[in-house]
């Protein structure tokens, strides 16, 4: 049987730029698209792979005026040079097999394609994304610093591995009493990941939303595809319309979204966590997240926890047990 052959269309950029150009392909060919940072070179190639050709060089223009209107935002793109390549579907498979490697979140979680034959450890959870299908595998700083949150609030509060071999009512009813109040939500979701790491770690209840809806059935898809999907009610939604007041609480909240938006919705997003519980915002640019800092320690939050990496910074913040 002769194999179709995929377009695979690439615009080189910066780091700092990798979600606005992620964000560029998605709007202009419907289709999920997957970074690939050169370590070396400190170059970012972002991709999409379509199974017809696309209208060039009408769309090369479209996407020309993008990059222009993104380094009009602030944003540095570097070269910007944008490619079509034909290629032929196992050596776009073969590629992914060769850049996307697993990835391990300590002793708690582990991260891999499909293809991949690594074991987990003892008490590991699995989490199977395939890159260039889906948004987010963790390979983005962003996405690893929520994922390193979202495992260490969860290996708090697991059953110890003593405990697992016991029928529940035998368990310790503290662990379970502990375990029963993590719950999790998740604010655009993307791909899913986040979600589907704090189901396999035992929170519950587990929501996810996301305002595009190719990226809700993407991370519906992952979701069924990990053996999930019954844990995790998926949803699309805005965060702009929130409620400020009265919103359903959560212990544990991801918010990977543009400072932009992290600021003006502030009180909405700030409104979803809990007393006591833990705010971890990340998808800000280092030379931004002092705003975003500022915006939410001034309604009463407080930095735990933070990182930066390759343009990126992300925070975890907590609320306080009197809000």
């Amino acid at each position: 049987m002769k194999l179709k052959t995929l377009w695979k269309i690439s615009v080189s950029t910066l780091p700092e730029a990798d979600d606005a150009v992620v964000e560029l392909l998605f709007t202009c060919f419907s289709e999920p698209a997957a970074t690939y940072l050169d370590l070396e070179s400190g170059v970012s190639t972002i991709t999409v792979y379509l199974s017809a050709k696309p209208a060039w060089p009408k769309a090369r223009a479209v996407l020309k005026t993008g990059l222009t209107h993104i380094k009009k935002c602030g944003l540095h793109i570097g070269t910007g040079k944008i490619s079509l390549e034909k290629v032929r579907r196992e050596n776009w498979a073969e590629s992914w097999k060769r850049h996307f490697k697993p990835i391990a979140i300590g002793n708690t979680l582990l991260v891999k394609p499909s293809w991949s034959q690594r074991r987990a450890k003892k008490n590991q959870a699995v989490i199977i994304l395939d890159p260039g299908l889906s948004f987010g595998t963790g390979q983005h700083p962003t996405t690893s610093f929520c994922l390193q949150q979202v495992a260490w609030h969860g290996s708090k509060f697991q059953v110890p591995s003593s405990e697992l071999g016991k029928p529940p009512r035998q368990r310790n009813s503290k662990v379970e009493t502990r375990n029963s109040k993590l719950s999790f939500l998740d604010i655009g979701t993307g791909s899913g990941i986040l979600a589907i790491a704090a189901a396999k770690l035992g929170y519950k209840p587990v929501e996810a939303f996301d305002f595009d809806p190719e990226a809700v059935v993407i991370a519906r898809a992952n979701a069924k595809l990990n053996r999930v999907a019954d844990s995790i009610h998926i949803h699309q939604a805005d965060v702009r319309k929130l409620p400020r007041h009265g919103a359903k609480k959560f212990s544990v909240v991801c918010a990977n979204l543009i400072s932009t938006l992290l600021i003006s919705e502030q009180a909405r997003i700030a409104a979803t966590v809990q007393a006591g519980g833990t705010l971890v915002l990340a998808g800000i640019l280092q030379k931004e997240f002092s705003q975003v800092r500022s915006a939410y320690e001034k309604a009463g939050l407080r930095l735990v926890a933070e990182r930066a990496e390759n343009e990126w910074q992300s925070g975890a913040f907590a609320v306080p047990e009197n809000v």
